[in-house]
């Protein structure tokens, strides 16, 4: 296992909103660090290796950057240097926040490789392919595999393809996601987090591309154990993944809200709790004279009741002194 089992990872997910800038990259990187995020996560690739000149723009991407490039021209545009990743993996331990980072390709992947990754993110539009999920087996890393796009069974073979050929099963993560930007709420089918869990005893967690953070929030009450969420500098910058990332404060509300329900989720059996204790004798209550009782009046509905404080006579033994004889006069809302 490459986490905490006891603490949700959180992951910023810079992606390619440098916009192609190293400075940006950097400025990233210590924006990542105040939100208490636990990872930064960068996009490496040479863009022929990843598209053709025949691949086209999904719509979001149309609708966020100019509509007349194709594919491949778009994303040229965010290539950064593999010397430039050195750097920012520097940067990143200079700032204290742990770097990840999701190949594209072979080329990519071996450039992680020389420079020490341990951990390997794949992209959910890489889950089928052969050739790259073979190569990051061999490096018998740990391995995060997002699955946007999927059914379980592109995630089962995806996983035997890395088993095949070295990763550890108990080294793998997979995360629910929907590619789609923004995700709509009501496809967001989080209950495939347990699924998931479940079927492949593998480390879960959640890609969100939905807008806010309460998917992901609901994630990690759902058992997600990794969250990963694009993080922007600003929504108004140009580029296809701003818009549906959150800023900097939004990040930080979101990582704060995670670990208040890591607190609140934690395993244990039901209890009276130390912060409950002095609420127990103001809330609860006590049999008390509903009205003035004489000596060897019987107690009965009439002339008995429940009030607060619970200084009294738990009301759980109500049975055992109704029809019984009062040994002494009581007066209206004396205890019994």
């Amino acid at each position: 296992m490459i986490f905490d089992n006891q603490k949700v990872c959180i992951i910023a997910e810079a992606g390619i909103n440098h916009n192609g800038s190293i400075k940006e990259a950097i400025r990233l990187i210590k924006v990542a660090k105040t939100t208490k995020a636990d990872f930064i996560k960068f996009q490496i690739f040479k863009s022929e290796n990843v598209a053709t000149e025949h691949a086209k723009k999904s719509s979001y991407q149309k609708k966020n950057s100019k509509d007349f490039e194709s594919q491949l021209q778009m994303i040229r545009k965010y290539e950064l240097k593999y010397s430039l990743f050195k750097k920012i993996k520097n940067e990143c331990k200079k700032n204290k926040i742990n770097f990840l980072c999701s190949p594209f390709d072979i080329e990519s992947l071996n450039y992680l490789k020389s420079i020490g990754e341990k951990i390997i993110k794949i992209p959910s539009g890489e889950i089928t392919n052969y050739p790259l999920l073979r190569e990051i087996g061999k490096m018998k890393k740990s391995a995060i595999l997002s699955s946007g796009m999927s059914n379980l069974i592109e995630i089962d073979n995806a996983i035997k393809v890395l088993t095949k050929f070295g990763t550890k099963k108990k080294n793998i993560s997979v995360l629910h996601c929907i590619t789609s930007y923004p995700a709509p709420f009501n496809q967001l089918g989080l209950s495939a987090i347990k699924q998931i869990k479940d079927k492949f005893k593998v480390n879960v967690g959640f890609s969100d591309h939905s807008q806010g953070t309460e998917a992901s929030i609901a994630a990690v009450a759902l058992g997600a154990k990794i969250i990963e969420k694009h993080l922007t500098l600003s929504r108004k910058l140009d580029g296809p993944d701003h818009k549906s990332s959150l800023s900097p404060n939004e990040f930080t509300a979101m990582v704060s809200a995670i670990r208040n329900i890591e607190k609140a989720i934690k395993k244990e059996n039901k209890s009276i709790k130390k912060c409950e204790i002095e609420n127990l004798e103001i809330a609860r209550k006590s049999i008390v004279a509903k009205k003035n009782i004489t000596i060897g009046e019987i107690f009965s509905d009439k002339n008995l009741t429940t009030k607060r404080p619970a200084l009294g006579l738990n009301p759980m033994k109500w049975t055992k002194v109704i029809g019984k004889k009062a040994k002494k006069n009581y007066l209206k809302n004396d205890f019994i």
